[in-house]
């Protein structure tokens, strides 16, 4: 059987990117078979190669988001360097931008401009708050446009709200960016014409608020932060095992209560008593619920509870840590690890979630050093070496 090429094959994507929302989103074009050129500043490129030296000496979250990606240094404040950009541009099928609001249209840079000059051209525009409205012109790093969008008011315990521990804002926009870029190359395939597409962190979180932003919006209370545990359902939570483990589980009806009663906490009476048989009495009587529980499992190994839970149908899952998740069996036995090239050699990395049965095997290339492509991008636009030493002796590329 013929292997089918990467949906992306053949596509180039220009980027001028920093931090998480657009290199993210243009990795997963990588991964898909696209070409990335990232643009980055002469003096230390994206910011994000500096936030910490956790993977080997290089920056983790640059090493997760910048994968398969040509690295081109060269300085945007110069009409040199813009010069280069526009003429990358002018040959691309994609342009992603997620500079501060405004900076890319003084350059113009903006998706609106660029599509008006290049009508094949898929242009995104990566914004904190959108383009226009009173919030425009503020900084939005991922937590304060988590606590803008109410995620962080229904995260946590009752007593304290707490971000999420990864960076959902930047992530949000990632994935409509990517799937807006996805859309508008279908039209540009049907029509001839690619066009702007505007994607803002908060616009994106705000819609993955989604039943809590339900509720809320339509009257009733929203959900109050509980932990682990579920406002609506009980039990819902994780509960201490004889040997340390922290196991969850969640009842989702009457049927699961009762075997869980009878075959995983030996309480059989529980199923049948009006303050436990069903779930709207289990939520009021929350405390004692989980009492009840977390009794039955405390005398039993981690292993133990999980072999009885899933026994006798109970959905459940072990509280693991990050590296709990690095050895997962899951992963392991689905082959989801690869190795990914990097200025400090192979790390492990991921297969990203989209796999495509029958194509090539998505495309992780390696993460690039700071202008590890500037030359080579310059020939291929005619520059010559003369040329390009001008250029670095200037500032404008390194």
């Amino acid at each position: 059987m013929n292997t089918l090429p990467l949906p992306l094959e053949g596509i180039t994507v220009v980027a001028v990117e920093q931090a998480v929302a657009a290199p993210f989103a243009t990795r997963q074009l990588a991964d898909l078979g696209a070409r990335v050129i990232k643009v980055e500043r002469p003096d230390g490129g994206d910011f994000a190669r500096g936030y910490d030296t956790a993977a080997r000496g290089l920056a983790s979250h640059f090493v997760w988001c910048n994968r398969g990606k040509e690295s081109l240094a060269v300085d945007l404040k110069d009409p040199r360097g813009l010069a280069v950009v526009r003429e990358l541009v002018a040959g691309a099928d994609v342009f992603v931008q997620n500079l501060a609001q405004g900076a890319a249209a003084r350059l113009g840079l903006d998706a609106a401009s660029l599509c008006a000059a290049h009508p094949r051209l898929v242009a995104v525009d990566i914004s904190g708050y959108g383009a226009d409205g009173p919030y425009a012109h503020r900084r939005a790093y991922d937590m304060l446009v988590q606590c803008e969008a109410g995620l962080v008011s229904v995260t946590g315990t009752a007593d304290r709200p707490v971000k999420a521990g990864i960076p959902a804002a930047d992530i949000a926009a990632a994935m409509y960016a990517f799937s807006g870029v996805l859309a508008a190359l279908l039209r540009r395939a049907n029509t001839g014409r690619g066009g702007p597409v505007e994607v803002s962190m908060l616009d994106a979180l705000a819609e993955w608020m989604g039943h809590p932003l339900h509720q809320g919006t339509h009257g009733s209370a929203p959900p109050a932060r509980t932990g682990l545990a579920h406002s609506v359902i009980a039990p819902y939570d994780a509960y201490a095992t004889a040997d340390g483990e922290q196991v969850l589980l969640s009842v989702q009806n009457d049927r699961e209560w009762r075997r869980l009663a009878e075959q995983v906490l030996g309480r059989p009476e529980l199923a049948d008593d009006p303050d436990f048989a069903t779930n709207a009495a289990r939520t009021v009587n929350r405390e004692r619920t989980d009492e009840a529980v977390g009794r039955g499992l405390a005398g039993l190994t981690g292993r133990e509870a999980l072999a009885g839970l899933e026994a006798a149908g109970i959905a459940c899952a072990r509280l693991n840590t990050v590296a709990d998740v690095a050895a997962h069996p899951q992963l392991a036995a689905r082959d989801r690890w690869r190795e990914v090239g990097t200025p400090v050699g192979p790390l492990r990395a991921l297969l990203p979630p989209i796999t495509l049965p029958g194509s090539e095997e998505a495309r992780m290339g390696a993460v690039p050093a700071l202008g590890e492509h500037t030359d080579a991008l310059l020939r291929a636009l005619g520059m010559t070496d003369e040329q390009t030493s001008v250029l670095r002796r200037d500032g404008v590329i390194v």
